[in-house]
């Protein structure tokens, strides 16, 4: 009996790891240099997530999207919608988009938390096979 207990414990437990929420506001890591440059608040509308710029961390880094189309084009980054619809899914968030400002360019998107560490969030853009991975930091 106390070994059933035990397991409905440890599967009731990692449910709820893995059900953990990634809404919040995240740190961005330029994946190239590992310097921090913007914060990103998630957030979810009707089951969909999204996220946008609230904070550019570098000085003399870019601050609006001179090569977004678009009504993005000519716009300041702060506020700007940068992940675009996606959705919860085998415990990846996907399906979405998730746009470069400094190339104007969107890709296709997966999101998950790090696995046993709820403060990183792993972010990756794709486009076809090629995939580039960073790994974004939990503010709140």
């Amino acid at each position: 009996m106390n070994n059933i207990l035990l397991f409905f414990a440890f599967v009731l437990t990692s449910s709820m790891a893995s059900a953990q929420s990634i809404a919040g506001t995240w740190q961005t890591i330029d994946h190239e240099t590992g310097n921090a440059t913007s914060y990103v608040h998630l957030y979810e509308q009707g089951g969909v997530l999204y996220g946008k710029i609230t904070k550019l961390l570098r000085k003399d880094g870019q601050k609006i999207c001179d090569k977004c189309t678009g009504d993005r084009k000519g716009k300041s980054l702060i506020d700007m919608v940068i992940i675009e619809d996606m959705k919860l899914n085998e415990g990846y968030y996907q399906g979405g988009n998730i746009l470069n400002p400094q190339g104007g360019n969107w890709y296709a998107c997966k999101i998950w938390l790090k696995e046993n560490d709820p403060n990183t969030l792993v972010v990756r853009g794709s486009l076809g096979p090629i995939y580039k991975t960073q790994y974004w930091s939990r503010l709140q």
